[in-house]
């Protein structure tokens, strides 16, 4: 009783309508509706007869959706419903059904399930339809639709209520549409290349693959902790030393981190890696995805700056640009890290002058890298890989042979945003536990990003792991980029939201 004083008109309304379904003999909520076509194929089959030739054709059909507008003049009605592939418009007449299914559509909804049966047809405007002779209800709305068919117009209560979202907003159904389609054809342009899908656990034991703060659970079989996957990579490449060469998974990642138009704490990510590669290999394999999945999806090599849809368009035609991060470091502030050897005093002197905020763990490395993000970052607007990474903050990659302070890796940036991350792998286990060591140095030292040391892995590698490239990107964000979203919760169709207060 308490709950039904909360129901607004509409809703008390709705709520007397499934009552007189129910005193009817009908069930409010349906059983099946087998559909012989949908306003897609009807729209593709027909849209360019005439009135006359369908009215030859007497195309008779049974199609289901979501009763979206609804207007009635005495023995005459019209509705428009919604299935997944648009909507159709149904014209109804007194003397074309029963006068049961007459009743049943004279009190219908805005937002009922309906099955109709019924002729293919063209209105005097022209307006294709279907002319129904069999009106099946199926499902009751207990609750409105938003007015006025604008949808949710705040977009946080859109994202908390994605169902009522997908129904009012084309353009949020399209992306759902469209993400799938899109990982799908990555699927095929890497299988296509002889890599092969994968599936590694979700459960770790060791915290690792990347540097960030995972989220922890325990197993109350094995009573120990483990952490939700933050990468992929460790398992991965432990398939490479197993001798599969070629492989790739896509999967969700789970890092305890903040929010915002660019990060949610539970992602989509594609790894992969390639035997006998590099990062040339990787890089040309980046390119590769990107301009695959932007030709089969959209047919565009142009695209908005997401990040910025003020400024200029971002060009994915040419190929992409390399910097390294000391270039663009001694280009934006003057100070040349690649030249000269600063101790981490005169490092931690420099970072001062700079107002660069240096946190107890770092090293030099990590003062280089804090540059970077400070002054450099967001100058990478068109796509370009960026090079030349400190090795303390590259656990898992092959050294620079030219200059041991810096490794052989790239994140492509695009936007002034990170959307890939590739290296040469690192394959000496021996240097694999030292980097690990030193993981573990910085662990003690206050950066629970920093990995743990995982035993097996370099157990694994002893066993021998050949020459290695590997990149993992985002599908999240590459969706955005596809779709132009300037915010990744629009791609996400449950995305995570603080509580509703």
């Amino acid at each position: 009783m308490a709950e039904e004083l909360k129901l607004t008109e509409q809703e008390l309304v709705r709520r007397g309508k499934m009552e007189d379904l129910r005193a009817k003999g009908l069930d409010p909520f349906g059983h099946k509706f087998v559909r012989t076509s949908n306003s897609g194929k009807l729209k593709e089959q027909y849209l360019e007869c005439t009135k006359e030739e369908l009215e030859e054709k007497s195309v008779e059909v049974s199609i289901a959706g979501r009763i979206m507008s609804k207007r009635r003049q005495g023995k005459i009605g019209f509705m428009h419903i919604q299935d997944r592939e648009g909507k159709i418009q149904i014209f109804m007449r007194a003397d074309s059904v029963s006068e049961d299914d007459y009743e049943l559509f004279k009190v219908a909804d805005i937002g009922d399930i309906i099955g109709i049966t019924g002729l293919v047809m063209k209105t005097q405007t022209g307006e294709l339809s279907v002319k129904a002779t069999k009106y099946t209800h199926l499902t009751k709305a207990l609750r409105p639709l938003p007015e006025k068919f604008h949808g949710l117009q705040d977009r946080e209560e859109a994202r908390r209520r994605r169902y009522v979202d997908l129904i009012m907003n084309e353009e949020q159904r399209r992306i759902a549409y469209l993400r799938p389609r899109i990982i799908r054809g990555l699927q095929k342009y890497l299988d296509d290349l002889g890599y092969i899908e994968v599936e590694t656990p979700v459960l770790q034991p060791i915290q690792g693959g990347a540097t960030a703060r995972p989220f922890v659970t325990h197993h109350n079989a094995l009573d120990m902790n483990f952490y939700l996957r933050i990468a992929t990579e460790l398992p991965l490449k432990r398939l490479i030393v197993g001798g599969l060469e070629k492989v790739y998974e896509i999967g969700r990642l789970f890092r305890n981190e903040g929010m915002d138009a660019t990060h949610n704490p539970e992602f989509t990510t594609i790894e992969l890696y390639e035997a006998y590669g590099d990062l040339s290999s990787m890089m040309d394999i980046t390119e590769g995805i990107i301009r695959h999945a932007a030709k089969k999806l959209t047919d565009k090599e142009q695209f908005m700056n997401i990040f910025n849809p003020e400024g200029e368009l971002i060009d994915i035609s040419k190929p992409f640009k390399k910097v390294t991060m000391c270039e663009m470091i001694l280009q934006e502030t003057g100070v040349d890290f690649k030249g000269n050897q600063y101790t981490l005093e005169e490092a931690k002197e420099i970072a001062k002058q700079h107002g660069v905020e240096v946190e107890a763990h770092f090293t030099t490395g990590h003062i280089i890298n804090a540059f970077f993000e400070k002054f450099c970052e967001d100058k990478l607007i068109q796509p370009t890989f960026l090079c030349g990474h400190p090795v303390e903050i590259s656990p898992l990659t092959k050294i620079d042979l030219e200059d041991p302070r810096f490794v052989q890796r790239f994140e492509l940036f695009i936007g002034g945003k990170e959307f890939a991350n590739a290296y040469t792998e690192l394959n000496d286990p021996i240097d694999q536990k030292n980097r690990f060591l030193d993981q573990l140095k910085e662990r003690e030292a206050g950066n629970d990003e920093a990995n743990e040391m995982d035993v097996d892995f370099v157990e694994a590698l002893e066993y021998g792991m050949p020459p290695c490239g590997g990149v993992g990107m985002g599908i999240d964000r590459l969706v955005m980029f596809l779709t132009e979203q300037v915010s990744i919760r629009e791609v996400l169709l449950f995305p995570h939201m603080r509580n509703n207060k």
